[in-house]
């Protein structure tokens, strides 16, 4: 009964901050790789980052490094995406997922597809306008 819930998501001016929260349970957070996609309207869904299940380090897609921040608090069950000077085009539903069969970062910076991710939250959106 593996479940990933988002919140966080909202309205942004560019330039600005949000930090987006994704709680699981049915599993433990040390034993398997987590990610983060978005899919912004009429786009295919693309990684963003991800905590390898392979070394436990932090893999970012070059349009948001520097910028977004992926990390896990085992206490609260809880995954983070903290996203600072935002973007226009960071405009999407952000997804948190975790793949049980590999790696997450395969999908998101190894050219594997999105949906080889076994379980998904269903996702809150982030806009970024002025």
């Amino acid at each position: 009964q593996v479940h990933l819930v988002e919140s966080g998501g909202g309205l942004a001016q560019p330039g600005g901050s949000l930090r987006l929260s994704c709680v699981v349970s049915g599993f433990n957070l040390d034993l398997f790789g987590m990610a983060w996609f978005r899919q912004a309207p009429g786009k295919e869904r693309e990684g963003v980052a991800c905590i390898s299940s392979k070394d436990g380090a932090e893999q970012y897609v070059d349009a948001v490094k520097g910028r977004f921040t992926i990390s896990r608090d085992r206490a609260t069950r809880t995954v983070f995406l903290q996203m600072n000077n935002l973007r226009p085009e960071d405009t999407a539903r952000y997804y948190c997922a975790t793949d049980f069969g590999g790696d997450p970062c395969r999908s998101v910076v190894g050219g594997i597809s999105v949906y080889a991710m076994d379980y998904w939250g269903r996702g809150t959106p982030v806009t970024v306008s002025s």
